[in-house]
């Protein structure tokens, strides 16, 4: 397999099917419902409700080191998995990971959490993740773009069998005007934001026999690479976001005490009788 020396974008572009790309962080929403899969009382739609779901999606690529070959220098993992490591199979049915077609069977379905495969190779190339959905969530599937990287930039230093090269995306996919069964199938589940609900709107049961729901059964808090995750906490977030007005905050201070000292003392203004002075 050829190895490519494209650079890894910081933020990888993003394509969903009838809905045009946009700046990232994105919220992506799969439009246009049908009918196909579901029976009309199954398929009620819940208007003005928004169901919204963050999922980060990357690779995490290891030096092989003295075991390193020519053709096999790196093991690597891609993966979708829930924004705080939650179970994402509450909403998604399964993801197939589309490799560079060197690859020994370079389509790959995996239909049951964690929603990731291993490899190894020496080249970096686009990998094209595809989202499918449980049949009472939505009927079109989401479509991601993420460029492997095996590599660390040449400010971190040289590469090392012991810390991977981790690159991440952090997106929310959202759901507008959704099903009564999705809604009451997640409404308590970690993994799901529903931001509103109409007043007085009372929800169906559950449809019984369905292991969807179960909290904590397939998310990745125990998974062996969790501790190389990136935090895309709310909390981490607004943490980065303090700090950087802060420093911006204390940077305009600084560049205010070197106008005024290379302005001077300020001078006496001379403002002809009779004449009003306005500030703009």
């Amino acid at each position: 397999m050829p190895h490519t020396t494209t650079p890894s974008p910081s933020k990888t572009s993003i394509q969903v099917e009838d809905v045009e790309s946009a700046a990232k962080p994105q919220r992506i929403k799969p439009t246009d419902y049908t009918d196909n899969n579901i029976n009309q009382v199954e398929n009620k739609r819940l208007k003005d409700v928004e169901i919204s779901v963050p999922v980060v999606y990357g690779t995490m690529a290891f030096y092989l080191g003295k075991k390193a070959s020519e053709l096999q220098s790196h093991k690597w993992t891609v993966y979708v998995r829930g924004a705080t490591n939650e179970d994402l199979s509450v909403v998604i049915k399964q993801v197939v990971f589309q490799l560079h077609p060197s690859f020994d069977n370079p389509i790959r379905v995996v239909e049951s959490p964690p929603f990731e495969l291993s490899e190894c190779g020496w080249g970096e190339f686009e990998i094209c993740i595809s989202i499918l959905f449980h049949d009472d969530v939505c009927d079109k599937h989401v479509d991601l773009f993420h460029l492997l990287k095996l590599y660390p930039d040449a400010e971190s230093g040289p590469q090392s069998a012991k810390k991977p090269v981790v690159v991440e995306t952090y997106n929310e996919i959202v759901f507008p005007d959704p099903s009564e069964n999705f809604l009451a199938r997640v409404l308590s589940h970690p993994a799901v934001y529903v931001p509103r609900l109409p007043a007085g709107f009372n929800l169906p049961a559950p449809v019984p026999g369905s292991n969807m729901n179960v909290k904590g059964k397939y998310d990745t808090k125990n998974h062996p690479l969790n501790h190389w995750f990136i935090n895309f906490s709310e909390a981490d977030e607004l943490l980065k976001l303090a700090s950087a007005r802060q420093r911006v905050q204390a940077h305009i201070l600084k560049l205010r005490r070197q106008l005024s000292m290379l302005d001077g003392p300020p001078q006496p203004s001379k403002v002809a009788y009779g004449m009003i002075s306005e500030c703009t």
